[in-house]
Formats: C-alpha cells, structure tokens, sequence
C-alpha cells in the first residue's frame, strides 16, 4: 500500500482552552464550569470509547488522582470525582484500592464536603505515613470566607485494612493563606517529609504572575508555621497547582522513601502550570538545611521545561512504594470531547496507567515505565520479523491481535544520519508541538517520519500515527522529534471542536552512538499512551476514531522517509481487561 498516497493532509485546528475561569462562588478555578450539566446524570453509559485497562469509575467526571499510597499491602488511590454527572463539579474523594495497581475495587467515597471548612469544595491533596504506621491525608477546602484552606483527615478505624471511612477533626484548618496571599490560588497541599526534627509540606500558590511553592514546618503535624521564604518560585509562569517534591537516587531505579536527604539523592520538583493545563518539572538540589531547592543548569521552570508527559497528562502525584522499592507515578487525562458529548457518553476522564519513575544515568532527566504489574493484562502475542531496510512510504500491518486494545513494543534501527534534514533556525522558536504540526507523518522526510499507526481504519481514513523524525543541527548533532499526531483520528469534521493536537516532545538520545530507537505504545479505544527510548520522552493522546473502534481497528508499522529504516524487533500483545475494575460507586 502507497503510504505517501493513503495519508491525505487535514486542515490543520486551532483549540482555545478556557484555562482560569470564576465558578459560582466567585473564586478562581482550573476547570470550566457547566452549570446545566453538572448535576445531569448519566442514562445509558455508551461503551465507544470506553477504556478496558485504564483507570476509570463505570460513569461520570473523573480528574486529579489524589494521595495515592501504599498501606498494609493494599495500594489506595483517591481522585477528583463527580458522583452527579459527567462534567466538573459537585466533586469528593472516591476511593479504591488494589494488590497490584492494575485490579480495582472502589469503596465508599471518603472526603466529601460536609464542614465549615471545606462546606464549598474538597480538592486535590496527598497522603502521609506517619510513625507507628499512621496515614494522613493532607487536602484543600474552600470555606464559606471562600477560601482556599489546608485540611487533613485521618482513618477512622486503623484496624480497617481497607480504610473504608475517613475523619475530618474538628480543629481543622491546618493551615490558612496569610493575608498578603492569593486565598484563591493557594492549594494542593504535598506529601509531607521529614527532616532535623520537622515535618515540612508545600502548597501551590501565586504571587501576582509568580509561581509559588509555598513552604510549611510542623514538629507535631498539627500546628504548621509557614516558612519566611518559598522553597521555590519562578516568574511568569501564573499558578502552580498540584505541587510534587522527591528524592530520587543517583544510581539505579530503585526509589526512596519522601524523606531522604544527602549526597546520593536529587531532587525532582514539579507543578501544573494552570495556564497551559500541563505539568512540567526540574532535577536539581535540595538544600535541607536552608530549606532551599534550586534546579541544576540542565532544567528551567515554565513552558520551556521539562514534561513528565508532552500530551494529555495533567495533575500528576507521585507515592514510594515500599513494597517494591520504588516511585509511582500517577497522571489524569481528560476528554478532548466537548462537555454536551461527555454529558452525552455518561462519562469523562481517565488515569494514565501508574509509572515507575527513577533518574536517568546523566541525571537530567527522569525515566517512566508503565508498571510491570501492566504486563499480567498480556494475552496473545504476535512477534514480526525483523524488516530490513524499509523503504519510503513503506507500510507493514501488524495481525493477530486486538489492534484497538493492545500492547506494543517495537525497536528501529538506521542504517544511515548522513542525510538527514537540517534544522530549520526558525524552529528553535517554537515547541515541539508546533513543529510537529508542521512536518506531520504526511509530510514525506529522509530519516522519517517513521513509527506505528495505531488505531488505523482499514484504509487509512483515520489513524493516529506516533513517529519519530530525526533532523542534524548546526553544530552537526541530531535533534529527534517525537509525535502523537491526534489530527487524523477521527472521520470527525473540525467544526465539531473537538481538540485534537500534534502532541510532540524532543527525545534526548544519541542517535549517532545508538542506531537505534524504541517505542512503547499503550493503546485502548481512546487512549494511545506512548513510551520513547525507554521512557525518556511519553506521549498520551486522546482520540475518538469513528471508523477504526473494536474489531474494525488496525495497527500498522511504517517509514515515510527517503532513508531506510529497519525494524529490528516488534513484540505486540492482545490485551485483556483487569478482573475487578472500578466496580459500583453508587453508594
């Protein structure tokens, strides 16, 4: 099949987000508020789309994932979730808990706003384990004062080893905005950690357009003092929400408990910028005496930084997991439907699947992998031989399994860089998105574009490709670019706004040393989430296909380059929904 042919260009689409807006209590938020269908329940939960092993309840809103944990051998995750409809509001914590992060039951919802202070909202926050084996969840509430204020809640039964009920203590707030902050930019209190005889925690804030990590030490985890100074702020980068604040170790994957400190450990800090609905994060030092901590001169704060995720990932949270000596981490990932067709479907929003998360060996960067628990969803398998020398407009159908609910791994391998395209000087002024917008897999290259098809119509209508294209820059070293091109994935007329962008993010990688490059993709009906080189660039793509759903999706391997391209493994597996998912939360 002609692939040059088959991949007919798509007008490109401009989305405008509505990224801040007054809800009705006059206070600012991060989500879009539809009054009238808000509270407009589901009728019938229409399955297209539906995911079958990502995270998500039977109907209705989903959003930030909240204080996840591990506790007595069960993994307990929290999130944002409206029990009254399928878009944001009327939002608790449901709850669901889990042996091995992939099989979920849910249990009754457990923060719900029910006190003075938190009567007007119950959002996002994080758990701690305290000595003797005690875990607290630390959340915000919004007052009748309208304000953003720090709560906690702790078990009601400890013995409950599923700690179905949670208590909210009278001599809540902890912690209020003082009087020169922003109340209604001041939440999203941290996982707190420990260190020379205090518990310290971070709450997201702003000052005028400055981004705040806002600093605070209790001795007894009752009375909190805030800091004289921030742990961290950078300029123009508007509100930070969902802060998150580790360790990771120097040398190998394994991770570390929130409060370690010292010479064998970096520091991760990370936000979600409300202005661009993305998280970002820098790899630098913590100073644990002056309670400073300063990015290393690899890693900038704002747009031009570094993403867990460079596609529809938002409000992320890590845990350690001492189970496994590791760190998860967790990411939401809304619709790109309208709210009327999310109001229309029963339901809206998923959870990525939880990644490992460790230090890259050059300490820049952290490397994610989907969890290895994932691989147990692993049913019939297909193995394609390798592909030698793939010429241009080369497309290679991948069969036997289930394209639309699938698991792929494939590694390229390049004969030659030689000739691959300069890097247009005008580009270093743009995102990776945008240049992706630019040279999209229709776009003929010479090292690419090459990579995998996913949720394919039998004959390309409609598809999703994820590839990599390879450029050289001036001072003769290659630059990769990444994309998840959600433009083509629907039969869909743009005029319907539904969002759908050239996700697309830089992979550091030597190329010229390598010969090679891998590529993971998760994909389930709605979802394609993608690992590159191992987990150091991710993509995930919402994507609605009207011709390539359930049987009727296919998966193709292809190279739209001048440059041969070889495929030198590809394993792909069927994959099958967990045995318990998300059951009933009609409680």
């Amino acid at each position: 099949m002609d692939f040059v042919r088959k991949l007919v260009p798509v007008f490109l689409f401009v989305s405008c987000v509505l990224l801040v807006t007054i809800n009705d209590n006059g206070v600012e938020a991060s989500h879009r508020i539809y009054s009238r269908l808000q509270s407009v329940p589901a009728g019938e939960v229409k399955q297209l789309h539906r995911t079958a092993y990502h995270f998500q309840p039977p109907q209705h809103w989903i959003n930030d994932p909240n204080a996840p944990m591990f506790f007595n051998g069960l993994y307990h995750l929290f999130y944002q979730y409206n029990p009254k409809g399928s878009v944001w509001g009327n939002i608790v914590w449901a709850h669901s808990i889990s042996k091995d992060l992939i099989n979920w039951e849910a249990l009754p919802h457990a923060i719900f706003p029910s006190k003075p202070f938190d009567v007007n909202g119950t959002w996002s926050g994080s758990a701690t384990i305290l000595p003797g084996n005690r875990p607290v969840i630390l959340y915000t509430g919004l007052d009748n004062d309208k304000r953003q204020i720090q709560n906690y809640a702790v078990p009601a039964n400890i013995s409950d080893p599923y700690l179905r009920e949670w208590l909210k203590p009278d001599d809540n707030p902890l912690v209020l905005p003082s009087s020169d902050m922003n109340a209604s930019q001041f939440r999203d209190p941290t996982t707190a950690w420990w260190h020379g005889g205090h518990w310290r925690m971070l709450v997201g804030g702003k000052r005028k357009h400055r981004g705040m990590a806002w600093l605070y030490r209790s001795i007894n985890f009752n009375h909190w003092v805030k800091a004289k100074h921030a742990l961290h702020s950078a300029p123009q980068t508007g509100m930070w929400e969902c802060p998150d604040f580790f360790p990771v170790s120097l040398h190998g994957k394994n991770g570390v408990d929130t409060s370690k400190v010292g010479e064998d450990v970096k520091h991760v800090f990370k936000v979600s910028l409300d202005e661009t609905r993305y998280d970002y994060y820098t790899v630098g030092k913590y100073d644990h005496e002056g309670d400073i901590y300063l990015p290393d001169n690899t890693s900038v704060d704002g747009r031009a930084g570094l993403r867990f995720d460079y596609g529809n990932f938002y409000a992320s949270k890590t845990f350690f997991d001492p189970s496994k000596n590791r760190r998860i981490l967790w990411g939401w990932a809304n619709e790109s439907d309208t709210a009327d067709d999310d109001t229309a479907k029963g339901w809206a929003g998923i959870q990525a699947i939880p990644r490992e998360v460790w230090l890259s060996p050059d300490g820049k960067q952290v490397l994610q992998w989907p969890v290895a628990e994932l691989e147990t969803l692993r049913g019939q398998k297909v193995d394609l031989k390798s592909i030698q020398n793939m010429t241009p407009g080369k497309l290679v159908e991948v069969k036997g399994i289930t394209a639309a609910q699938a698991d792929v791994d494939v590694t390229f391998s390049l004969a030659s860089l030689e000739k691959a395209e300069e890097f247009d000087p005008n580009w270093e002024k743009l995102d990776a998105e945008s240049v992706c917008a630019i040279k999209r897999s229709h776009v003929q290259g010479v090292v690419g574009p090459f990579g995998l098809a996913t949720l394919a119509s039998q004959n390309l209508e409609e598809f999703t490709p994820v590839f990599f294209r390879v450029f050289k820059t001036k001072d003769n070293k290659h630059k990769v670019l990444m994309c998840s091109d959600a433009k083509g994935s629907t039969l869909r007329p743009f005029d319907i706004k539904q969002y759908r962008p050239s996700f697309a993010g830089y992979v550091d990688i030597d190329l010229a040393a390598e010969k090679k490059i891998s590529l993971r993709s998760l994909i389930d009906h709605s979802v394609v989430e993608s690992f590159a080189a191992g987990g150091k660039t991710c993509i995930l793509s919402r994507v609605y296909p009207t011709l390539a759903v359930n049987d009727a999706a296919h998966l193709f391997v292809f190279n739209n380059g001048t440059e041969p391209v070889s495929v030198q493994t590809l394993s792909a597996w069927s994959m099958s929904p967990p045995k318990l998912m998300n059951q009933n939360l009609n409680f």
